[in-house]
Formats: C-alpha cells, structure tokens, sequence
C-alpha cells in the first residue's frame, strides 16, 4: 500500500565562525561570503555543514521504506560519514522541534501527509539522483475473502478517498492533545458529505467484529482511528491493532488483520508488496500526492542533498 530536502541556517554560520575562532587566524584570501579569491567555497565552509550536523541523519523505526532510502541516498551521495540514525516517528520530531527551537541544523527523514509540516517552515531537500523517487499514493488493503464475509466493510474501504487536507485536519488536532479517537469522530462529524459518499447504498450490520492494522505513524493513525468511526456507524466493532511495516503487511496477507488505509506505494512499502500481492487486494489508491525524502528546516542554507558532502 501507499515518501527530498536542503539549506543550513544562521547555525552553521555561527559554526562556521566558531571553526575559525577556533584556528586563532582568518584566512585573508577568502571573501565576506566564503567563498576563496576564485570565488569557490573554502573547504571549511563545505565541512562546516556535515560537522553541524554532526554527520546524522534523524530517522525513524528501522525497517519503514523512508529509511532503507535514506541509506541509499547515503550511499548513492557518497555521504561517507554519515549515520542514519534509527529512532522512532515521535522521537525524530521531538528532536526536530528542538532543534527548531534553538535554530540548530538537523536533518530528518520526512514524510508527508504529516503534521509537522504545518506546524514548522520545513523543505525537503532535492534529490537530482531521484533515490526517493516521485509522489506515492497511500493505498488500502484487503485480506482475501473480506469481501464475501463483511461486504459492506468491504465497500466502504473501496469508496474510501480523501485529501492530504482532510488527513491534516486529524493529525493536527492530534499533535495539539486531542484524543485520537475522539479527534477523528470529530472529523467525521464534521464532514457528513464525504462519509456519506462511502456510506452511500452500504447496509447496517450488528456488531460484527473487524480489525484495521497500521503502521503507528501520525498519518496512519488519523487515517485508520478515522475510518473506524465511520465502520462503527454502520455497525462493526472495531479492533485497531499498530505494528510494524512488515508485520502489517503480513498481517493482512495471512488474515490475522481484515484491512489497512496504510500502503505507501510505489516506493515506501514497495518490497512488502512485492512480496504479499499474491494474498491481499488492494482497494486503490485513498490518498494522492504522498512524499518521502530528506527534509530540514526553512532556515537552513542547503537545498539539495549534494550539500550534505564535505
């Protein structure tokens, strides 16, 4: 089912200052801007990025699609020095939050549909070699025979479709403290429209028990607490139950879970697919447009992932 960046800031600037203090000397053939009597950056300046950065990329869970691209750009880029660091979704946006909040240079793997792009000035890096490659679209999931035994849960993820605004909304609400659960019902509510487009001719059921995987990322979570509302208003219980990339996959493929909204293809989930098409149906696309690359913030003076080499 269905994720580029650049710029460093006046942190490596002050870096930069630093590195020469430092040295106890100016270097009298470089110019006010950097650049050297042949108007080329002086190697320091070049340094001065991967140092601030202290040569790390922030990333999430090991095994997400973002960050086996993430390694290739490093090796397709020749970014030697470079770690990726595994983390956590939650964990790489607290630490870009502070970095944001002290105006550091950071690097993270970014995605969106996410919500810190509407609550930072971020970009994501160019990526001239395309190791990212173009836009995904977020794809929903079936297990095989869903569709003879729950055929109005069936219909409903195959009408669903939505907007990355619409998903924004959610995460959000959702970053701001509001109960994923009860952010989503107010989603709903709010959008009687949409719902009823997927509803549309989809009969009532009593009760009867489906469960949604997903990858725990904020997107997934707004995407998969939101159509379980809409399930539980035609009648389903509804289990959710967050794992990793490859177990959800596997999940639905081996009918421990009935359906996901989470497949980033082409790329993300790209070998999952690969590997389960044969045991899952997939539904189509819910959502157009999705991104994945490098990303920084606004502030920082790079903008292609070339930057990042000494």
């Amino acid at each position: 089912m269905k994720k580029n960046w650049k710029h460093i800031s006046l942190a490596i600037g002050v870096a930069f200052s630093l590195t020469l203090a430092g040295c106890g000397s100016s270097n009298e053939d470089t110019t006010s801007d950097g650049a050297d009597e042949n108007g080329q950056d002086s190697a320091e300046e070049t340094a001065a990025v991967g140092e601030a950065l202290n040569y790390t990329i922030t990333g999430i869970d090991a095994g997400a699609g973002v960050m086996a691209a993430a390694q290739n750009a490093i090796e397709e880029y020749e970014l030697d020095e470079y770690e990726l660091q595994a983390s956590s979704d939650a964990a790489m946006t607290s630490a870009l939050n502070e970095a944001i909040s002290n105006e550091e240079a950071i690097v993270v793997t970014g995605w969106n549909p996410h919500w810190k792009f509407s609550k930072y000035d971020l970009k994501y890096l160019d990526d001239p070699k395309g190791v990212f490659g173009d836009a995904e679209n977020i794809h929903t999931m079936a297990r095989l025979g869903l569709e003879e035994d729950m055929p109005e849960a069936y219909q409903v993820l195959d009408n669903f479709h939505w907007t990355e605004d619409d998903m924004g909304e959610i995460m959000v609400a959702i970053n701001e403290g509001q109960d994923p659960e009860e952010a989503a019902a107010e989603w709903v509510e709010n959008n009687p429209d949409k719902v009823a487009e997927w509803t549309d001719g989809v009969d009532s059921v009593d009760g009867e028990t489906i469960v949604l995987a997903l990858v725990a990322w904020d997107s997934e979570i707004a995407s998969t607490n939101m159509i379980a509302k809409v399930l539980e208003g035609i009648g389903y219980n509804v289990e959710i139950s967050p794992m990793e990339g490859g177990y959800m996959w596997a999940a639905i493929a081996n009918g421990e879970a009935d359906a996901m909204v989470a497949a980033w293809l082409p790329a993300t989930h790209g070998a999952y697919f690969e590997d389960y098409q044969d045991d899952v149906i997939d539904l189509g696309t819910n959502l157009e447009g999705a991104k994945i690359g490098l990303v920084v913030p606004a502030y920082m003076d790079i903008d292609s992932i070339e930057d990042l080499k000494e």
